[in-house]
């Protein structure tokens, strides 16, 4: 266990879900010491770090080489997160990563080949995982519940591109990590393998809805690259090698959608797991069972899988869950999950699905 006279001494790189999210998350945590704080824009920098008490550091190179932080917090837009961590890892820093983990699977391969070198601990911050009611549903799987599952089907219909006037950013740019891949895909099929098995095989369609920005810098309108809506044919192979057919929905721009459904059908029950909040990513989920096709019955998570905090933002909690795991896999030497291999899982089939796209065929995945 960490002795927690001595938590993790960490900075966090990024201040929009690094403010807003991994900061107080942090600051909750007794087995981590938030010290400091890197963003490139040093005016940013210093309000933040007067706001919050933390030392600025002022070039990447002075965090990297500074003996006295444990791990970082990689919280930036997706483009520049590969080289930082990289860099990072080199220079024997721990880390945890926000998603997509990097732009593609090759990066993801190569952070996690220095990191290997190393002895280093690389979380990737997939926080549903630390969510009270997607580990009950887990729970229920993996106590066989449901028998041997049927068919998966995931709705992930969220509308916070949907308005057109919206201004272009990274999101905006698929060689930027942009699209409802990287913002929602990468979750959902990182769920499904965690829930269910590896994705097997995958045929796509991806779109673009609104294919035209503002961009602010500019004041020019600039083209969409990224898909706002992605739809997946998938087969996962379940812990007794049966390939379960899946479908996946995922959108940012549709207008009073449904939000989140995941819905699993087995020989014996049926899971839903299903939340309508689209302002907010982790509150007013509902999980409902059936068992040998009764009625569907709305179940509260066990006690040993509450939150013993909760904040207005849902997702500080489970981010604050995921850092203790961190923390506890640096103190004591064992694999962090969701690791690395938990990140390529989930890239190797966000590329495979821009590639089906591409190419109009099914893909397989080795």
């Amino acid at each position: 266990m960490i002795n927690t006279d001595h938590p993790i001494r960490i900075a966090i790189a990024g201040l929009g879900f690094g403010e807003s999210v991994h900061i107080p998350a942090s600051l909750s945590n007794k087995n981590i010491e938030l010290v400091g704080l890197w963003h490139p824009r040093p005016e940013r920098l210093k309000e933040a770090c007067n706001k919050h008490n933390l030392r600025a550091y002022e070039t990447w190179e002075d965090l990297v080489n500074d003996s006295k932080v444990d791990g970082i917090i990689i919280a930036t837009p997706p483009a520049p997160r590969y080289e930082l961590a990289l860099e990072a890892i080199k220079g024997g820093k721990h880390l945890l990563l926000e998603k997509p983990t990097c732009l593609n699977a090759y990066e993801v391969m190569e952070l996690q080949r220095n990191a290997l070198k190393r002895n280093l601990k690389i979380a990737v911050d997939y926080e549903y995982r630390a969510v009270p009611l997607f580990m009950q549903a887990k729970r229920i799987i993996t106590e066989k519940k449901l028998d041997e599952p049927y068919f998966v089907k995931l709705d992930w219909l969220m509308s916070s591109r949907a308005n057109p006037d919206r201004p272009w950013n990274w999101y905006s740019d698929e060689n930027s990590g942009g699209g409802v891949l990287g913002a929602l895909g990468t979750h959902a099929f990182d769920m499904i393998h965690w829930l269910i098995g590896p994705t097997h095989s995958l045929s796509a369609i991806n779109s673009t809805s609104i294919e035209e920005r503002e961009c602010p810098q500019s004041k020019t309108i600039k083209k969409v690259t990224s898909e706002d809506v992605s739809i997946s044919q998938l087969q996962i192979k379940s812990i007794n090698n049966n390939l379960i057919p899946a479908q996946v929905n995922l959108s940012a721009v549709t207008k009073q959608s449904r939000g989140f459904s995941l819905e699993i059908y087995g020989s014996n029950g049926t899971l839903v797991l299903s939340s309508e909040n689209q302002n907010d990513y982790v509150h007013g989920f509902g999980l409902w069972y059936s068992n040998k096709g009764d009625v569907l019955k709305n179940i509260q998570p066990d006690s040993d899988l509450s939150f013993s905090k909760i904040w207005t933002d849902g997702r500080i909690a489970p981010v604050a869950r995921i850092q203790n795991w961190w923390a506890q896999s640096i103190a004591d030497g064992t694999p962090v999950i969701p690791g690395l291999v938990e990140g390529l899982a989930s890239q190797i089939v966000c590329d495979k699905v821009k590639e089906s796209n591409s190419i109009g065929m099914k893909i397989e995945i080795n």
